[in-house]
């Protein structure tokens, strides 16, 4: 009889530590800072740094890959006239633009990420790789606005907080398949192709977000 109960203890043990706190989404604010190389600055690229703000909600497919959307706000400026760019005739321009940033990426987490029964392995923190597809709406005012497609890439590092509370800080450069952030376009006379224009801007941003959705609740791996 108590061998009997001892087993079924230890059974209890088992399926109470192998239960998975997982969850499917997380949502969460972000802010930061952005930046901009192009036309007007090919050196420094946080020399006029901005404002960045925004959401993303993330779609978590297991502990090493997730899949994030994600709306910024972001505020970028530049000078030629506190740099070394001279343009024919001695042109020089001041701009600042207004940037609306939405973007689809992929995440890769270099170690399992998250918490929970020993055996999964999981770690309170994880640096990830980034990449995926977008389209920002730029305006520099007067009604100067451009659409252009595309393509954040970057590194990332997040930390659990809490069971379903997670912090991160991201860092990513945006190739632009167009040439209306700074609204200069071919200042040397050159013309050139949507995948060759000079512009990018980056955006370097903390989140914090909130899981929901358990995926599961009880696991019946025995170890």
């Amino acid at each position: 009889m108590r061998r009997v109960l001892a087993i079924m203890v230890l059974l209890l043990l088992v399926s109470w530590s192998a239960v998975a706190q997982e969850y499917r989404y997380e949502v969460g604010p972000t802010l930061g800072i952005a930046g901009y190389l192009g036309d007007v600055n090919r050196g420094n690229l946080f020399a006029h740094p901005g404002l960045a703000a925004g959401a993303m909600g993330r779609y978590v497919a297991n502990s090493r890959w997730a899949f994030k959307a994600g709306l910024t706000y972001a505020r970028i400026s530049g000078s030629t006239h506190d740099s070394n760019t001279r343009w024919p005739g001695g042109l020089g321009v001041d701009f600042k633009s207004n940037l609306y940033d939405l973007s689809a990426t992929a995440e890769f987490n270099f170690f399992h990420f998250g918490a929970g029964p020993r055996y999964k392995n999981y770690k309170r923190l994880s640096p990830y790789m980034v990449l995926g597809l977008g389209a920002v709406l730029s305006s520099t005012g007067s009604g100067n606005t451009g659409l252009s497609l595309t393509l954040p890439m970057g590194v990332g590092v997040k930390y659990k907080l809490k069971e379903r509370m997670n912090v991160s800080f991201e860092f990513t450069m945006r190739k632009d398949f167009g040439d209306k952030l700074d609204n200069v376009s071919d200042p040397y006379g050159i013309k050139h192709s949507f995948a060759k224009n000079t512009d990018w801007h980056a955006l370097a941003l903390f989140t914090l977000t909130y899981e929901f959705s358990k995926r599961c609740t009880k696991c019946h791996y025995v170890e």
